[in-house]
């Protein structure tokens, strides 16, 4: 199991960096797709099956669909005859390298890591999460046997509603926002 980690691993890290090294939007995008499917690969090993499927449709399915769709309104041609920028260029290489240097450093001094996963702390989330489930929901709670959907919708729509709506908004007003400077282009 531990090979597969690294495949799927590696899968995500070689496809995310082509999201960012490929000048073709079509194609980062294609790669995100790919390092999507790796993650809901790491998500099947980990037995949460219900994370790993919605990962492939909402996120590989419709998310990349959208991104294909405000991709084709830019104008690709123009983008591709541009010189590159290389002062962006190094600037964003130096950045990478902060980043890596600061997440080897806080990597490195996090001791919590270390210890095996608190299973008393997800009891007692099942306990309370139970109420208010279909009787049959609350069997399987019962038996330790966990209803992934019901587990997950209800922290979605109940922990993390706000940052749901946010991630929502902002993909509207980034569509509208290619759409309105696609629009303005072609007048």
């Amino acid at each position: 199991m531990d090979v597969l980690f690294y495949i799927f691993s590696a899968i995500m890290i070689l496809f995310g960096l082509g999201v960012v090294v490929s000048r073709n939007p079509v194609t980062s995008a294609l790669c995100l797709v790919v390092s999507f499917l790796g993650l809901a690969a790491l998500f099947i090993q980990l037995d949460a099956f219900f994370i790993g499927i919605v990962q492939i449709l909402v996120y590989a399915g419709a998310v990349m669909v959208l991104f294909l769709f405000i991709i084709m309104l830019l104008d690709l041609k123009s983008e591709e005859h541009q010189p590159m920028n290389y002062m962006a260029f190094a600037g964003g290489v130096i950045l990478a390298v902060v980043f890596v240097v600061q997440l080897a450093s806080v990597l490195s001094s996090f001791k919590a890591g270390e210890l095996g996963f608190p299973l008393q702390q997800h009891e007692l989330t099942l306990a309370e999460n139970a109420e208010g489930l279909p009787e049959a929901a609350q069997e399987r709670m019962a038996e330790e046997k966990l209803p992934d959907v019901h587990l997950v919708g209800r922290t979605i729509f109940t922990h993390f509603n706000f940052p749901l709506q946010v991630v929502a908004v902002l993909l509207l007003v980034s569509t509208i926002g290619v759409v309105i400077l696609s629009k303005r282009k072609l007048t």
